[in-house]
């Protein structure tokens, strides 16, 4: 059986590796295993910390609702409440932009909801 050189195939992986971790401190920049392992786990909190900015989003955009909402003489859980019945589909995203930028129009959801 003839023999099979692999140095390329590994030496293309480790570089692919290396060059995701660069920037990193130490050993875990250019020790492969080291570098492996610290590359799995900055991925594992890269993919929780998406999660948790639209979990912080949501919130932020939830607290700019409340206080519009409050200026009105409302609270949010009626506004949102009211704007549900009257059958307004606007996220949240998009009620808080409008409660920031817009308060007139806001002004107008609010009498829809009270309605």
């Amino acid at each position: 059986m003839t023999r099979v050189k692999r140095g390329t195939v590994t030496k293309n992986r480790h570089k692919r590796l290396f060059k995701e971790t660069k920037g990193f401190w130490g050993q875990r920049k250019n020790i492969f295993k080291r570098a492996k392992e610290t590359l799995l786990r900055a991925m594992a909190f890269a993919f929780k910390g998406r999660k948790l900015l639209k979990r912080d989003m949501r919130s932020l955009f939830i607290a700019r609702i409340k206080a519009a909402a409050n200026e009105h003489d409302l609270s949010y859980s009626v506004f949102i409440h009211g704007l549900k019945k009257s059958h307004v589909e606007l996220n949240r995203k998009m009620l808080s932009q409008i409660a920031v930028y817009d308060a007139p129009v806001f002004a107008q959801l609010v009498t829809m909801a009270r309605s």
